[in-house]
């Protein structure tokens, strides 16, 4: 230890240490170790040149902050004039942020609200507005949505991925339909794609290369009758009518909430997560497509468990974010291990899903055991001090309750080769109550508590 008068050490007071940290953006918390501000914004850290897109991969044991992170990113966003979109919240944890910021939030479910996956949604006044190439432009938009979102239904329905026949067949039935329809301000139901499949047109039979009635339909009979699962299986109800709601667009949030159906077979969650994620995506389209361009903020929590119900879907989700950067998106994935991927039904898969973690320009990490850290290295390497760092962060050192969990609330930002960022996260009582996801615990008290008015010490 040195001691010193401020006149003679003047220059080393007070003991500033470079960090490289003068990043801007929703504050998070501060440094660990300069104890300096640290802000998060993609869309910022893009126009600032320090990333190259606006990505973020979030991966972190459960219980020490992950939904923390994207709820605060979220509210700050917002804050920024963003519009955030929860596409498919399975356990409505989104709910109490998306209300107390004057949102709005549709639950999903028998009895319930349904939501019609092909509608146009507030794209369809845009389309009736516009002229010439920029109508063309929505209006193939929207089809491709359609034409992505159907592929994929039929993939969990049990189909293989499509061949060019069964794509050319698909795109037919929906251009019919299109056809038929006098005005774009009709929406499109799955029932009108069925129905024009079964009443088997000519341009249809041309693509099956069917002489007659009998063979079009024992030749299309599993393609239809996969996709009437969607009326008349499990979800019937659900996504095979008019949306039953209408959303503002001027809403700074919107939470497509799923619980109702969260116990369901993982084909039928499959299902609505992927109907939820094109209901948005349509959303997201419209509000790029009319007036002024709004930015988007979209938490994609638990999408695993929609791509591992049939291969191929990974491709879905990877052609609709490779554009987020031009149209303005930030997309935040998250998951608690690597293993999620493991658990897609295809190596081809398995790859494509590591590259898409592997592209996003910021990686959050938390805390780790060493396995899993193994497993991160692989698409962003660490150094040996951040791995201790997040391993450190697992679990309490002590068998004695009431401590304080290490890792809770603590971070690495990671980009590119940079060091990482450790930060620690400081939350607000109002926070404490509007991100709580262990309100189905909210009746045991800790032990440690419980033991102080045993012993008479707490009033």
């Amino acid at each position: 230890m040195w001691q010193g008068t401020t006149a003679q050490l003047a220059g080393l007071y007070p003991f500033a240490a470079a960090a490289g940290a003068q990043v801007r953006g929703v504050p998070l918390g501060r440094h660990l170790h300069t104890a300096e501000p640290i802000g998060l914004d993609p869309a910022q850290w893009l126009k600032d040149g320090l990333v190259t897109n606006t990505g973020i991969w979030v991966q972190m044991q459960p219980g020490v902050g992950k939904s923390t992170l994207l709820k605060r990113l979220g509210m700050g966003l917002v804050g920024f004039g963003f519009m955030m979109v929860v596409p498919g919240d399975l356990k409505n944890e989104y709910t109490p942020l998306v209300n107390a910021m004057g949102g709005q939030v549709f639950e999903v479910g028998r009895g319930l609200h349904c939501v019609n996956p092909l509608d146009l949604g507030p794209m369809r006044d845009a389309i009736t507005a516009a002229t010439g190439s920029t109508k063309d432009q929505l209006l193939e938009t929207a089809r491709t949505r359609r034409l992505d979102l159907l592929e994929g239904l039929l993939v969990i329905g049990g189909s293989k991925r499509l061949d060019p026949t069964w794509r050319l067949y698909l795109a037919r039935a929906v251009d019919l339909v299109d056809d038929a329809r006098e005005t774009y301000g009709l929406d499109h139901t799955i029932p009108d794609i069925l129905n024009v499949m079964t009443q088997g047109p000519q341009a249809l039979r041309d693509v099956i290369v069917a002489d007659n009635d009998f063979d079009y339909r024992r030749e299309t009979r599993d393609f239809r009758n996969t996709l009437r699962l969607m009326v008349e299986g499990p979800i019937r109800g659900l996504f095979d009518r008019p949306s039953s709601f209408e959303i503002s667009r001027d809403s700074p949030a919107l939470s497509l909430g799923l619980k109702a159906i969260e116990r369901d077979s993982s084909d039928v969650v499959a299902a609505a997560m992927l109907c939820a994620q094109a209901w948005c995506s349509a959303v997201i389209d419209s509000q790029q497509a009319v007036g002024t361009r709004r930015n988007i903020y979209v938490p994609r929590d638990e999408m695993w468990r929609a791509l591992r119900s049939g291969s191929g879907l990974v491709d879905l989700m990877d052609r609709g974010t490779r554009m987020d950067r031009n149209d303005g998106v930030v997309t935040a994935y998250s998951t608690h291990s690597m293993t999620d991927l493991d658990a897609l039904p295809t190596e081809q898969d398995r790859a494509k899903a590591k590259g898409l973690a592997a592209r996003n320009g910021i990686k959050v990490y938390g805390g780790m055991d060493h396995a899993e850290l193994s497993r991160v290295n692989e698409i962003s390497p660490l150094t040996n001090r951040e791995r201790s760092l997040l391993a450190s962060w697992q679990a309490p050192p002590t068998w004695v309750p009431g401590q304080a969990h290490p890792g809770r609330g603590k971070y690495i930002i990671k980009s590119g080769a940079r060091l990482g960022l450790p930060v620690a996260v400081t939350l607000t009582r109002s926070e404490q109550v509007l991100y709580d996801t262990d309100q189905a615990f909210a009746d045991i008290e800790r032990s440690d508590v419980i033991a102080h008015l045993r012993r008479g010490r707490v009033a």
